[in-house]
């Protein structure tokens, strides 16, 4: 039953991207020129989007397991810090520069194109050279303790 919810909310959720226009990295983009022809439509996406977020959080916080019957494993961290910043603004560039963000590049796959195929080759690269750091930050830490 798990397998079959994550495909229908996935599916659920590419369907959204693709409608509300995220999937088209020349809309995005228009979105994050302010200085130039603003694009302000994408606003109100990401305005439902936290609506629905904090809703979801807010009801998920009181509960001990998922709908599912699964454990909650929600976020525990709640300081921003120099990585959380760090983060931030390599995804805001990439974002910015490419037009792509993951969730609307991996629903873009699907229409091809090189553009979206590079950007999505870029962003599993820098995952995996992230875990190899972590991984060998992890090591290099417990070798000194």
């Amino acid at each position: 039953m798990q397998i079959v919810s994550a495909f229908i909310v996935g599916l659920v959720f590419g369907i959204g991207l693709i409608v509300a226009g995220m999937t088209d990295p020349a809309k995005v983009q228009a979105f994050l020129d302010l200085a130039g022809s603003w694009d302000p439509s994408l606003a109100f996406v990401m305005g439902g989007a936290i609506l629905i977020g904090l809703v979801a959080f807010r009801f998920a916080g009181k509960r001990e397991r998922s709908m599912l019957g699964e454990a909650m494993r929600l976020p525990t961290v709640r300081q921003v810090d120099r990585r959380l910043v760090l983060g931030s603004l390599a995804f805001g560039t990439g974002w910015g520069l490419a037009g792509f963000c993951p969730g609307p590049a991996l629903a873009s796959l699907a229409a091809g194109g090189s553009k979206v195929l590079i950007f999505t080759g870029a962003m599993l690269t820098g995952m995996v050279m992230f875990e190899f750091l972590e991984r060998r930050v992890a090591a290099a830490r417990t070798r000194a303790a």
